[in-house]
C-alpha cells in the first residue's frame, strides 16, 4: 500500500514538474512586436485546401502597428509550417487601410493564401 502512495506521489510530481517546464518554455519563446505581445493564431480557411488561411490576432488594442506585423508574422509561419514557403497573397493583410480590416474589440482578422512555387 505505501509503496502504490509513493507511486502516485511520483507520477504526480513528474506530472506538475513537465508542466511546469512547458509553460515556462512557451513564454521564452514569445515574440514581441513594438515591445508588446499579440497571441496569434493562423487556422485553414479550409482543410481540403490548406493554402488558404486565416490569423486572427488578439490584444491588438495595445497598438495596429504591432498588431499587424504579428499578424505578418503568424501567417507566415503557417506558411513556413505547411508548404515551406513564406510567399503570401494577402486578401486582407497587414498592409490594408484601417478601414477594410475585420476588427472586433481587441482583435484583428487577416486572410491569406501561401504562394507555392
Amino acid at each position: 500500500m505505501a509503496e502504490r502512495k509513493l507511486h502516485k506521489a511520483a507520477v504526480t510530481l513528474l506530472l506538475v514538474a513537465t508542466v511546469a517546464v512547458a509553460g515556462c518554455s512557451k513564454k521564452s519563446e514569445r515574440v514581441y512586436f513594438n515591445g508588446n505581445y499579440y497571441p496569434h493564431k493562423a487556422r485553414a480557411v479550409d482543410k481540403s485546401d490548406r493554402k488558404r488561411f486565416t490569423v486572427s490576432i488578439r490584444r491588438a488594442d495595445q497598438g495596429m502597428a504591432g498588431a499587424r506585423e504579428a499578424g505578418r508574422y503568424g501567417g507566415k509561419q503557417y506558411c513556413l509550417k505547411n508548404y515551406g514557403t513564406s510567399e503570401i497573397e494577402w486578401r486582407v493583410g497587414p498592409d490594408a487601410p484601417d478601414a477594410v480590416l475585420a476588427q472586433q474589440p481587441g482583435r484583428l482578422t487577416f486572410s491569406g493564401e501561401c504562394i507555392l512555387w
